[in-house]
Formats: structure tokens, sequence, C-alpha cells
């Protein structure tokens, strides 16, 4: 059967989201909701079959609909999801975060308990295939992981719809929009839940000479994160959005008794430069404690995968596995509460760095 889509919102990522979609077979975005004139054109030349709406009222009284893709800024994401409870209430696929506003954890959980349907949080880190493969080795290789090490030093963040990512009002803060990946793969990759958290980060260099009717933004830049678990693992966070000059964008590393396992994730090709050589392979590196012999693996992404977004593949990937579990009647692989915890974690982080104290969970 071909699964009909409703899109709701066509700026960067949700043009990426359109782009993948394309790529699995018997799906078809049938209508979508883009209140900005501009992203909307541009998503009606590359959907001329789907309907565009003006209101997500609209957009959910449409038939035929069998799942949503919510990809609208951050701060809109816990009321659009409250008005399709209200409306219809159909498997979601919601773009990250879950909520912005840390008065809004309950209303986050409520809906959690009641909705229900499926809603699939697109922390799509997880299906990036280098990262994949070391979540599938890490617990073989490292004898059980006792520390665990993500690294991102990328590009400033890019322009956006309104501008609406340059303020943490809308955003929910740097360790929120942009690390809630982070913080969800550290629960997923250590199969535990966080107990305190520790941070120093602020704005240092970017978006510093740019204003916004008359507002200077005050989205951070960079940042450091430790997090103490349950199991007794720790894991850390290193962040700097002025480091696009780095051959690789993520690395991650988890170590325990019996050795290591690394992985490194090349930024999005298309800002890779010309005069460079190829843009690096993705890979994984295994390195046991004894003997020691340090061994790479390479981890390539097809090229089509590549070419429809910036995520190393691991779009399509989420998508192909959302489309199987709409299909197949099957719970999130990233459910409400995977979302919930990775926004906790980075409002923690960011209550730490303002207010200089650990912050207990």
């Amino acid at each position: 059967m071909t699964l009909n889509y409703g899109l709701i919102g066509c700026g960067m990522m949700g043009r990426e989201h359109i782009r993948n979609i394309a790529l699995l077979e018997d799906v078809e975005i049938s209508v979508v909701f883009e209140p900005d004139l501009e992203m909307r054109a541009l998503a009606a030349q590359t959907l001329p079959q789907a309907v565009m709406v003006d209101s997500l009222e609209t957009l959910l009284a449409h038939d035929p609909l069998d799942c949503l893709v919510i990809v609208s800024p951050n701060h809109c994401h816990m009321p659009q999801l409250i008005e399709i409870a209200a409306q219809r209430a159909l498997p979601i696929l919601c773009e990250k975060p879950l909520f912005t506003n840390p008065a809004d954890l309950a209303l986050a959980q409520s809906f959690a308990q009641s909705y229900p349907s499926q809603v699939w949080v697109a922390m799509e880190y997880r299906y990036m295939p280098p990262v994949a493969a070391l979540i599938a080795q890490a617990q073989e290789i490292t004898g059980g992981i006792k520390m665990l090490t993500i690294r991102e030093h990328r590009f400033p963040f890019l322009p956006k719809v309104g501008d609406w990512n340059r303020f943490n009002i809308n955003s929910g803060g740097t360790l929120v929009e942009k690390c809630c990946h982070f913080f969800d793969l550290m629960r997923f990759i250590l199969g535990s839940d966080p107990v305190r958290i520790m941070a120093s980060a602020g704005q240092e260099v970017n978006h510093l000479d740019e204003t916004y009717n008359s507002q200077v933004p005050d989205i951070w830049d960079c940042g450091y994160v430790i997090v103490d678990f349950a199991n007794g693992a720790r894991a850390m966070l290193e962040l700097s959005m002025f480091a696009e000059g780095s051959e690789y964008q993520e690395e991650i590393h988890a170590v325990g008794p019996k050795g290591k396992i690394a992985c490194n994730v090349p930024g999005p090709t298309r800002f890779w430069p010309e005069h460079m050589a190829e843009p690096p392979v993705p890979h994984i590196i295994l390195s046991p404690r004894s003997p020691m012999n340090p061994t790479r693996i390479d981890t390539p992404v097809p090229t089509a995968l590549l070419a429809a977004g910036d995520h190393n593949g691991s779009t399509f990937y989420q998508h192909q596995r959302f489309q199987a579990a709409v299909l197949g009647g099957l719970s999130a692989e990233v459910g409400l509460q995977d979302g919930i915890w990775a926004v906790r974690m980075g409002q923690a982080a960011q209550k730490s760095a303002l207010e200089k104290k650990v912050i207990e969970l």
C-alpha cells in the first residue's frame, strides 16, 4: 500500500526530509503545511502532487493521510503535537527537540502517557553508519563502557526561516537544540539514565555582530558537559561551533576494561572545500588493550544518501525504519521518553552552566 504523509514545515530540514522520503518505495507526501511563502513555493516545485494548505487544522482534515512528519521550528513542536492529539491522532515523526520550555515538561509527560498512536522523535544520529557500527560493537569491544566521550567540532548555526534559531526562546538553547542528539546517544549507548550533570558553556565567537529586530543573538556556540549515569558510567560532551576546519565533525570514543572503540564522522559533503582532496571516509577504530592492535574499519555512506541530506545517510535510515514501524504497527525505536530525556539533559546542562553548579536529575 502507498503510505500518505502529511508534512508540517518545509525549511532547510524539511526539504531534507522530502528528499529522503522520495527515496522510499510506496510513499507519497500528499499534503503540506508551510506558512512561509518562499519555503512553500520551493516545496511546491518539488512536490507538484501535494496539496498545499494554510493551517495544521486543514492538513489534519486531508484524506488520504496515514502519518505526519513535523519539521517546524523548535518552539512549535509541543503546541502542534497537542493540536494533533485533539483532532486526529496519527503516527508522527517529530523533529527534535520535543519541547523547548522547561515549564512544559509536565505537558510533555502527560502527552506521552495519553497519545494513542506512536511518536518517533527524530534522533537520527543513532543511524549514521559509523555511529550504528560503534553502538553494535561497543559492549563487546570495551567489555562494558566506563567512559564515553562525544566531540562535535562544526560550523556555526545556519540561517533559518525568520532567524528563529538565533534565540534561546525559540530554539530551547544550544545544549537542547543541537546537543539533544548527543545526550540521546549517551543514554542509548550506555543503557542507563543520567543522575547528575555539570557544564561550562557560553557564546564566545559566533553571531555577536548580528542583530535581528534590534536584538543580538543569545545562542551559545561552545561548551563542555560531564554526565554521571546510574550504572556508574561517565560521559562527556565537547562542543565547538567555530571549528569547521576540522577533518571530522563528530568523534565518539567508548572505553572499558577490555579496550576502546571510536568512530569518526565527517560533516556535510556539500561543505567540503573544492581545493581539498576527496572528503574523508567515515569509519570506526577498534583498539583492544591486549594484544594492542588498532584496526580501522570504513563505514562508507551511499552517494545517493549523501546527496539527499547533511546527516551521513541517517535521515534516510530513520525514515526507512519509521515507514516499517507505521506499516507494521510497531512502537517507535526512538520514543517520547527518549525525546523527553534528551531535552531534560540539555536543559540541566544549560542550568548548570548558568548557575555554575552540579544539577541532580
